[in-house]
């Protein structure tokens, strides 16, 4: 299986780095993950504009990603699920795409394009936060999934 991490975010060293490589080789036993953070200058240039700009540059970016895989965009509007929940959205899948979006959220049509829309909390957190909790809920989804015991 193939899990990829698209995120609109500038591509920089990050505190949170050691923890995303070290749950990233325990997701490696069960999926190949690819993490990707794009922030072309386009969208720079939105976030100077409006937050609507911004969205619409974010859509650009991350629309040619939406019908590759199965495709689950983190929204703080999504379905609200527990482990065993999100552990089932990755069951018999290749790939799976999960999408963190910008500073601005999604605009309405991406997120209609996504199959799923989940959300990882009813608490605004910054997009590295998400990014290792939703490693983390990866990796506790593989082990319910496979019968191993890190998830009890």
């Amino acid at each position: 299986m193939k899990i990829n991490i698209i995120s609109i975010a500038k591509k920089e060293r990050s505190i949170y780095d050691p923890l995303y490589k070290d749950i990233s080789k325990m997701i490696s036993r069960f999926a190949k993950i690819e993490d990707i953070e794009l922030f072309p200058k386009d969208i720079a240039k939105a976030h100077t504009i409006s937050a609507k700009a911004s969205q619409m540059a974010y859509s650009k970016v991350l629309t040619p990603y939406l019908h590759r895989n199965y495709s689950i965009a983190l929204h703080p509007d999504g379905k609200r699920v527990n482990s065993l929940e999100f552990s089932k959205l990755l069951s018999d899948k290749m790939s799976v795409n999960f999408f963190i979006g910008g500073a601005y959220g999604f605009d309405d049509e991406f997120v209609k394009a996504c199959d799923v829309n989940i959300s990882l909390s009813s608490l605004t957190m910054s997009h590295k936060i998400a990014k290792a909790v939703l490693l983390e809920q990866i990796y506790r989804g593989f082990t319910l999934l496979n019968g191993h015991p890190y998830h009890k």
